[in-house]
């Protein structure tokens, strides 16, 4: 902490700005859990009360860091609300529209930049495995919620990779509805289906 400041920030300084340097830099040391708003608050050598009058609280700042269109609470919320039924449909609708309006911009870049730099990977995973699909599985009270929620990031960031930076076609002109019928099943299964194979000692005879 040596040479940080504490309190106010000079005049003219941008509070908000400082804020999202100093919040890239401690999520990526501390991960989501370990970086707390005064730890982020110190290292921009702002008052903690910066971070709710700027972003609301710590969620809202780690969407902001990584450039993420989406309040990742209102996000789990909106996919929770309809219960399991269509849920994997759910999830791949909205992930494509918070792509296609990020555009070129941040999001798709960090997308772009996880194979070859760790912060970008980490920054990305803790999004989708923590922030997303932790609290998805918790809030439908699925049976083993850390497998599901990795095997739908897993699906997740694939289906960003291929369809916005490789641009495999013809899944990245592919409409949504096409999208979502394929790729939502496998979703469903992920989060609400069996996940292991069945005991050959229970099958039923072949007919």
């Amino acid at each position: 902490m040596q040479g940080r400041r504490r309190g106010r920030r000079p005049a003219g300084v941008d509070t908000r700005a400082a804020l999202l340097d100093a919040a890239r830099q401690v999520f990526v040391e501390r991960g989501y859990d370990g970086a707390t708003v005064r730890l982020i608050a110190a290292r921009a050598g702002v008052d903690p009360a910066m971070v709710n009058h700027w972003f609301g609280g710590k969620e809202a700042l780690f969407a902001a860091a990584t450039s993420i269109p989406v309040d990742p609470a209102e996000l789990v919320d909106d996919l929770a609300a309809g219960g399991l039924d269509q849920v994997g449909d759910r999830v791949v609708r909205r992930f494509l529209a918070v792509w296609d309006t990020a555009g070129e911009g941040r999001l798709i870049a960090l997308i772009r930049s996880v194979s070859s730099h760790e912060e970008s990977a980490r920054m990305l995973r803790e999004f989708i495995s923590r922030l997303v699909f932790g609290r998805l599985t918790e809030r439908l009270g699925v049976d083993q919620p850390e497998l599901r929620a990795a095997l739908c990031g897993s699906q997740i960031a694939g289906l960003g990779m291929v369809r916005y930076v490789l641009r495999l076609e013809p899944l990245a002109s592919a409409d949504h509805d096409l999208v979502a019928a394929a790729i939502g099943p496998t979703l469903q299964r992920y989060l609400t289906g069996p996940l292991h194979p069945p005991d050959p000692l229970h099958a039923p005879d072949p007919p």
